[in-house]
Order: structure tokens, then sequence, then C-alpha cells
């Protein structure tokens, strides 16, 4: 290894003042000179890194190598501020003194990647700096070397439903708080699957970062809401006008949507986005985990109200748990009808297409009504509307257990075609040629438009007043002092 590219050893000490003079404090270190000199030449080396993450003209290795030497040198710099880090941050160097003295070739950082162990330290407000050659989902395609500081949100409440009937040991709640440019787009996850490395490890986290999903959420639904007409009850209003409890009620949607994708009734691998099927499988997928969410925070909401009712006096936890409950319910109505159902390009939306989905259900159902120019709401018989289509997803889901995939495929599609209109020139809706049917599945999949399910009327109007707004998300975050 390169002298050059070896970082002193970690100093471990209290984070405020550590043994080597060097002070610091984790909660402002997004404003020091050793991060801003990290994330700079990150940015700097991205510009020379190809999609694979290589740096490939050897011109630009000379330059890569001093940019390298910097991210180093800060990485060891700001080690002292993360002691729970430390394994992470000590083989992070080894890992870029690797890929500098063999060529700047394709990166592998699975040294490095399986010491970081973000779910061991799930305490609400404790830091992490990351930094990694990786891509970011609904981001950069690009494995660029990108660069973070983020923080966990990990309420009491949260941590005593993972401890109880909804355990997660992978599910991983962060803030925002800096990053490089691979994040200043719509990326809201840090998987490790994204990460440049040599082999595929047992993945042992997942990490959601439930402030932008927050923020997104809160200026997108507060704008459709707006343009709609749509009158908000009390508490409805409130997710829109504080971050703070908006980002806890995304933290209790994604913590039970997250382990939603290996249990229930499954006829085939959940995460089937990584196989080559018509994308709205993975459509009724996601909708599915989300409609389990709203449906288990229903049965918490309901469980604490029976108790009060029958004179038991509910513990501040429980106050606040069945607070959340409640809130999560309408960010999974109100994220997925206006935010989802327009974010995006028409080529194979699925979370679109679950968004369309679940407005159609409700509005085929007198549940949503739009009429006047106005979008109302019947709040009493909203939940239990929303809960019959999650139901009506696992049943085809059980029933599919018996049947072959591609028959699976076809009840899928008939499922949304029933509720969604396909598109006039859709295949699938005329039904598919017997030689189709006869062929192997690639042929099913190739017969799917990439706008199979066209917006309606009422989504065609709302985006030309909504998508300004969604746009305005990309790279949002929380401000400091907590609004958007």
């Amino acid at each position: 290894m390169s002298a050059s590219l070896q970082a002193a050893p970690s100093i471990i000490g209290e984070p405020e003042v550590v043994e080597d003079g060097r002070s610091g404090d984790p909660r402002t270190v997004e404003k020091g000179a050793a991060w801003l000199r990290l994330k700079a030449a990150a940015t700097a080396l991205q510009a020379l890194q190809g999609k694979d993450g290589s740096v490939a003209d050897p011109a630009d290795h000379q330059a890569a190598r001093g940019l390298v030497e910097t991210i180093v040198a800060a990485i060891a710099e700001l080690a002292p501020l993360f002691p729970h880090d430390a394994d992470y941050l000590a083989a992070l160097p080894v890992d870029f003194a690797r890929w500098a003295d063999g060529g700047f070739g394709v990166p592998d950082f699975l040294d490095s990647l399986v010491a970081f162990t973000p779910q061991q330290h799930r305490i609400d407000g404790i830091r992490h700096l990351v930094v990694f050659p990786m891509y970011t989902q609904n981001g950069s395609p690009a494995r660029h070397v990108e660069a973070l500081i983020v923080e966990a949100i990990w309420p009491e409440f949260i941590a005593q439903l993972e401890a109880g009937a909804y355990g997660n040991r992978l599910f991983v709640s962060l803030r925002l708080i800096d990053f490089t440019p691979g994040y200043d787009t719509n990326a809201a996850v840090l998987f490790p699957e994204t990460v440049a490395m040599r082999e595929i490890p047992v993945f042992t986290w997942g990490a959601i970062f439930q402030d932008r999903e927050a923020a997104r959420y809160r200026r997108v639904v507060s704008a459709a809401a707006a343009i709609t007409k749509l009158a908000l009850p009390e508490d409805a209003a409130a997710l829109l006008t504080d971050q703070d409890l908006a980002e806890k009620t995304f933290v209790m949607w994604d913590l039970i949507h997250d382990r939603t994708h290996m249990r229930g009734d499954l006829p085939f691998d959940p995460f089937m986005i990584k196989q080559r099927m018509p994308y709205f499988l993975y459509s009724l997928e996601e909708l599915r985990c989300d409609l389990t969410a709203f449906r288990e925070s229903v049965a918490i909401e309901r469980a604490l109200d029976a108790r009060q009712g029958a004179g038991d006096e509910l513990t501040q936890l429980e106050e606040q748990t069945r607070l959340h409950a409640t809130l999560v319910q309408y960010a999974v109505i109100f994220d997925r009808i206006f935010r989802f159902a327009l974010t995006g390009t028409r080529v194979r939306n699925y979370d679109g297409l679950g968004g369309q989905l679940l407005f159609a259900w409700l509005h085929r159902r007198h549940v949503l009504q739009w009429r006047d120019v106005a979008l109302s709401v019947d709040w009493a018989r909203l939940a239990d509307a929303v809960v019959e289509l999650g139901d009506a997803i696992d049943r085809l889901y059980w029933e599919s257990i018996d049947r072959p995939k591609t028959v699976h495929w076809l009840k899928a599609y008939e499922f949304v075609a029933s509720v969604v209109t396909p598109h006039p020139a859709s295949a699938w809706a005329a039904g598919l040629p017997r030689e189709v049917l006869a062929g192997p599945p690639r042929g099913y999949t190739d017969r799917v438009l990439d706008d199979e399910f066209p917006l309606s009327m009422f989504f065609e109007a709302l985006e030309k007043k909504l998508a300004g707004v969604i746009a305005s998300t990309t790279g949002i975050r929380a401000t400091d002092d907590r609004t958007v």
C-alpha cells in the first residue's frame, strides 16, 4: 500500500475533545473544514470516474490520487468523532489505497462495507460519516465516490414497536445532513447493494432517509390539497406543518413496509424488480407493503382506542404510538395518491401505477369524490376501503401460490385492469396471442407497453399544476428550523 494513502490510527475519545488535540463536535461536523475538504474532493473525483467507478484515463490518475489522499486524510481527521464506526473508518483508507495502487480500475469496497454496521447503533441522533463508491437509487446510475453525513432517527416509541411485534433488525432510519451530488437528487435510500464490491455478501442493513420523504410529502401534499380544495382533518393538516412529526410518521410507515417484503403468502421472490417481469407486478408488491403498513396502523390505533374506551390509561409512549398510527394512514394515502402517481416518467413507472390504483379504487367506491372541481373524502369509510384493497392483493397472492408464474402475471393484470383503465393499444388488454401465451415468459413482458396504464384525466389535469412542485423536491432536506 502506498504510504501516502495510509491514514493515521484512529484515536477514540470523547467526540468533543479527542486525544490528539483536534476538537470537534459530530453535531456540527458538516460545517467543519475537514468535512468540506472531503466533500469537495469526492465531488471533484466524480468528474474523473466512469459509470463503473473506474478512472479510465491514465492521464487522470495523478489528479485522482491527489483527491483520494485528501479524502483519506479527512477521514482520519474526522474518525475520532465517530468512535462507533471505528472499524469501518479504519477499513476505508485500505480500500482507497488498494483502488489507487491497482490503477483506479473498478473499485472494490467490500471490506469497508462489511465493517459498516449502522443497524447496531440505532440511537436517536447518533451520526455516521459514510463514504463509498456507489450508485444512488432514483439518483445517479454511476458508481461514483459519494460522501454523506447522516443522523439516526430512532424515537423511543419506534424502538418499542421494533422490539415487539414489528421486529426488523435490518431497518435503519436516517436523516440527511450533508451530501455529495449523487444525493442532490430524488435518492432517499442508502442500500449496501449499491456499493462497488468484488462479491455480494449477506446484507445486514438497509437505510431510508425519512427526513427527505417527510419533506417531500409535506411540500407536495400541501400543494395538492390546495389545488384540489381538499379539506383535511386537523391531525392530517398538522402532519403538513411539522417536519419532526412527519419524520417519525415515515419511520413507522417504513419500518412496517420494509419487513413486509419477506412476510405473507408470497408466490414469488418479492424483490422481483431484479428479474425480467412486467412492471405492474412490482406495483402490486410495493403497494401491498404500504397497505400492510396502513392495515397494521389501523389495528394499532383501534386497539389503543378500545383500551382507552374501556378505562385503561395509556402511557406516554402508547399515546405517541396511537398518534403516529393515525398519521401513517394519512401519509400512505396522500403520498401514494398525489406524489407517487405523478413522480417520474411514464416509462414502466411502478410506483406511479400504485398511486393510480389506490385513487381509482377509492373513487369507484365513492370514498373519494371529485365533484364541483373539489376533492372530498368520506373519512368514516376511508380506512376500511383501503384495508379492502390490501386484502384483495393478499388474496391474489395467496391464490397464485398454486398457479404457474405466467398465469399469476395474467391474473395480476386482470386485477389491475379491473380498477385502472389500460392503454387502448394494449396487447395485454386485447388478449395476448396464442404464440405468446405458449412461449417463454419474456414474450409476455415484451408486450407490456411502457405506459400500459396511462394517467386518467383527473391526474393529467393535476399534473399540469403539481409537476413543478414535485420537481422542486429534488435534493430536498429538512431545514434547520424544521420547516419546508
